[in-house]
């Protein structure tokens, strides 16, 4: 019977949950994908071929058992299902609404190659996880024995989380330091509400408070604790801080009021949503309400400023890319969800100046055409000479990536090791950095990336952490 549910591709066709419609959705934060039912997520869950070799969960940086939680799923079996979800991902109801599925599981989907359209991972994923928190089926976490030693970890975004909860699990005592005033880095400030309601991560952060993590706020290392103290109180410490420093862009009229990083835009309009006084917000500056808004970039964070300026009364919004659709690094799907709500994308140009006096007045934007594959293989942007044109603005927003900030200089420790690139040279393995008892996981190790990864990462460190605390223990009982 189990088996007359599985195999289901060839009779029923992909359906992913309804989207709100563009005119409605694009006037707030909501996320825009409704629920499935109960009969809906079986029978999406139901059209999974249970590959042999499943390339869906080897693709996925977390090597989450996916055709087993989809079976389970097309069973109605739910609670198990979420179980086996739950073993390999710390945070599935975020990793199944923020994922870039079309680049990872889905995209490697067995069934979508062979033309039948791919199973929708992602969307019974946020199904399983949100029904475990409807029912009551995710607890605090409670150990099966309390241990004295502690770990400190310096950031409380997702890799930090991670690792917070894969420590705490075993029974060692945490404290998480964060600069922000609420826990949750990039998931609570850099992403917008329309892909990640803030009630979802508030309830995370609120499960491992229960569980025993401690927390503590509005703490900026090298300035209100310094490192060595950190040191000093645990036993073991984690950096997972992430990178947050924008990528400059050099360029006549760069430093003119009304072009901003995309950051900062993104994290007043989310604080906004929780409510709070954001005198840039109020006074306009980072706020589109009636602008004419340009974005510069192609990642996930320029999709995300395209569409929070749309929802905030922008009168225009372009977003000029300097590839083509074909090679932009930001997922299709945000792309086709950006274009329904109104967002104009100008491909391959690129910004050459600013034009304005006291305020931002228009790009000069030049045009591109792709030459040459580059080192990647992707073909390299080249300037068509003459074809200059203003695109008038009133609020450019600059998301060209993000760098590390230097933590050795900011936190006085100039031992800890980096690399040329500013990130913090660990072992790929341990996450160990070159001082003993420091490890380092995240974007701060890789460079900026996606959360699934800085699951995968904080999960590790926790086990090498665990290691290294029972080797220490070891010693010291000699």
């Amino acid at each position: 019977m189990a088996k007359q549910r599985m195999l289901q591709f060839v009779t029923v066709e992909k359906e992913m949950p309804e989207k709100r419609p563009p005119q409605l959705r694009s006037h707030d934060f909501h996320e825009i994908y409704r629920e499935y039912a109960d009969a809906k997520a079986a029978e999406q869950a139901g059209r999974c071929s249970q590959c042999g070799v499943p390339y869906c969960q080897a693709h996925c940086p977390l090597h989450n058992n996916i055709p087993d939680w989809l079976r389970l799923t097309a069973e109605g079996r739910l609670q198990e299902a979420y179980e086996i979800s739950q073993a390999t991902n710390t945070f599935p109801e975020i990793c199944g609404r923020i994922c870039p599925q079309d680049r990872l599981c889905e995209g490697n989907c067995v069934i979508e190659q062979s033309g039948h359209g791919t199973v929708t991972i992602g969307a019974v994923e946020k199904y399983i996880t949100d029904t475990a928190w409807e029912e009551g089926w995710v607890q605090p976490i409670r150990p099966a024995a309390e241990r004295p030693e502690s770990v400190g970890i310096i950031g409380a975004g997702p890799g930090g989380l991670a690792a917070a909860d894969r420590l705490r699990r075993a029974g060692v005592q945490v404290t998480v330091y964060d600069r922000h005033d609420r826990a949750g880095g990039l998931l609570t400030y850099g992403i917008p509400g329309f892909k990640l309601e803030k009630p979802v991560v508030m309830q995370r952060i609120a499960q491992l408070e229960q569980g025993g993590v401690q927390f503590v706020p509005n703490c900026d290392v090298g300035v209100d604790l310094s490192f060595d103290a950190i040191r000093g109180r645990h036993d073991a410490v984690l950096i997972a801080t992430g990178v947050y420093k924008a990528r400059d862009l050099r360029a006549p009229g760069v430093g003119l009021p009304g072009i901003v990083p995309a950051l900062d835009f993104l994290t007043a309009s989310n604080r906004k949503s929780f409510g709070d006084e954001v005198e840039a917000f109020d006074s306009g500056a980072l706020n589109a309400a009636g602008k004419r808004v340009v974005v510069i970039g192609g990642g996930d964070t320029a999709m995300d400023c395209v569409r929070t300026a749309i929802r905030q009364g922008a009168v225009s919004v372009k977003c000029l890319y300097r590839r083509d659709r074909a090679n932009m690094p930001g997922s299709q799907r945000e792309v086709q969800n950006a274009e329904e709500e109104g967002v104009e994308f100008v491909w391959l140009t690129a910004p050459r100046g600013f034009t304005g006096g006291a305020h931002v007045e228009g790009v000069i934007v030049q045009r591109m055409r792709l030459g040459a594959p580059d080192a990647s293989g992707r073909q390299s942007p080249e300037l068509i000479e003459g074809a200059d044109y203003t695109e008038p603005a009133d609020l450019v927003i600059q998301a060209l990536g993000f760098e590390p900030e230097d933590l050795p200089t900011l936190w006085g420790v100039p031992e800890l090791a980096v690399t040329r690139w500013g990130t913090i040279k660990a072992d790929f393995r341990s996450h160990e950095t070159s001082l003993p008892g420091v490890f380092a996981a995240g974007d701060i190790v890789r460079g900026a990336s996606l959360v699934v990864w800085a699951i995968r990462d904080g999960r590790e460190a926790a086990e090498s952490i665990l290691s290294y605390l029972a080797q220490s223990a070891a010693v010291a009982a000699e």
